[in-house]
């Protein structure tokens, strides 16, 4: 497969990938598509300078990151590691495991983190989770593609457990802005990212444990950036690919019905609060780059072209940023994952060894809605249902193979200084 330009003399496309714990095997198949199809249809592999990842997200940006001077290899590895998954060996569901868990929903204190460990609360045991993420990235590889100017540059976004704060970890070949960004509640750190970075930043809230970084703790980054599109544009990016994992469509009066029987369900409650968490923030930074998009349109309409320019030049001396204009496109389910998790496990279609891990999955499908099970679709690491996303996410990347390739077609030149920071985004969705 012939190689694209290197990114100094092209404009810099970001990645930018969200969180939803299993639900991230959905990105794995758009991957898997940009690699295989998408890479076919114009005669070379797709550039990707600037990966941007939260929660699950940053776990496959960080794996990206780490074989992007291996493209070829990219699509199998990613797709292979998600269909090996078996629930029982990434969170602890023996007998122990539940009654530490209940024993916290109680109100119990968590054991304290033993000698040298880095994790902390959680009312799952994720230490299988960490392995496997810990084995399966080659990390080396971040700072060797960088070396190589096959990266440009990787954010892993996480959420401080003192403040709540963001804290954006990032790597970069090139020296990062100063002015980051004067939201008080978000902050960037250089770090040479490693499985910390990761494993803080897909700590789903409550269920999965805090991870120590240094002295400070850290937890889902998706509960302030699920979607780290900010990242990715500070970064230098003049193009985003943006993922979301919420499936949005009006629903039938049925199922309307049963969320509100359901309503009262504890784990019913956690799943759409998880949602609502980690997830939709996505709409909503869609909708305002959307509008911020439109506002630049309706200037340039009524103003001529000088608008932008002389707007912008005072933007800059009252915040630090201008605004501008960046292609790109967004990929979201086309179905909704958690009513897929629902139907996988009433099918018996889930692997679990173990009569109490078995029952324990069942009774997070049954304590939900009968046809969707949100908080399931998080925690189902099951390398069958992994399947299903992955195919799921190469049909919907497909549906945009046209958007793709004009996303990617790197023989214009670049219109933009890349040292510029910019947060407004002209979406196609």
């Amino acid at each position: 497969m012939d190689e694209v330009q290197g990114p100094a003399s092209r404009p810099k496309i970001g990645f930018v990938l969200s969180g939803g714990g299993s639900r991230g095997a959905y990105e794995a198949g758009i991957i898997h598509y940009l690699r295989t199809d998408l890479a076919k249809r114009i005669g070379h592999h797709v550039p990707i300078d600037i990966v941007s990842g939260t929660s699950v997200g940053a776990i496959n940006a960080a794996f990206l990151a780490s074989t992007m001077s291996d493209p070829d290899s990219q699509a199998i590895q990613i797709t292979s590691a998600w269909k090996s998954l078996r629930i029982e060996e990434l969170i602890g569901l023996r007998p122990r495991d539940v009654m530490r868990g209940m024993k916290m929903l109680l109100g119990g204190n968590p054991p304290p983190p033993a000698p040298g460990s880095f994790r902390y609360g959680g009312l799952l045991d994720t230490s299988g989770l960490e392995r496997f993420v810990i084995r399966t990235i080659p990390w080396r590889g971040i700072d060797r593609s960088m070396r190589t100017r096959n990266l440009h540059a990787i954010s892993v976004s996480c959420t401080h457990v003192g403040t709540g704060h963001t804290v954006v970890f990032l790597s970069s070949a090139e020296p990062v802005p100063r002015e980051w960004s004067r939201d008080p509640f978000v902050r960037h750190r250089s770090a040479r990212i490693g499985p910390r970075h990761v494993l803080a930043s897909a700590a789903i809230p409550i269920m999965f444990p805090a991870v120590k970084i240094g002295e400070e703790f850290f937890t889902d980054g998706g509960l302030r950036q699920n979607t780290p599109m900010s990242p990715a544009i500070r970064l230098g990016a003049d193009r985003l690919l943006l993922i979301s994992l919420k499936h949005v469509k009006k629903e039938p009066k049925i199922i309307e019905q049963e969320r509100v029987d359901a309503y009262p369900k504890p784990l019913f409650m956690v799943g759409k609060a998880l949602n609502a968490l980690l997830l939709d923030h996505t709409e909503y930074d869609l909708m305002r780059m959307q509008r911020i998009n439109m506002i630049l349109e309706a200037g340039n309409a009524s103003f001529g072209d000088k608008f932008e320019s002389m707007m912008n030049h005072e933007l800059v001396r009252l915040r630090g940023a201008p605004l501008r204009r960046i292609q790109a496109v967004h990929i979201r389910p086309s179905e909704d994952i958690g009513a897929l998790a629902a139907q996988f496990v009433a099918a018996g279609r889930m692997k679990v060894d173990g009569l109490i891990a078995r029952k324990l999955i069942q009774r997070l499908a049954d304590g939900e809605a009968a046809h969707e099970s949100d908080l399931l679709s998080y925690l189902l690491f099951d390398g069958d249902f992994a399947a299903e996303l992955i195919e799921l996410g190469r049909r919907d990347a497909a549906k945009k193979e046209d958007e793709l390739a004009s996303l990617f077609d790197v023989s214009t030149a670049r219109t933009t200084d890349p040292a510029v920071v910019a947060e407004s985004i002209g979406v196609k969705d």
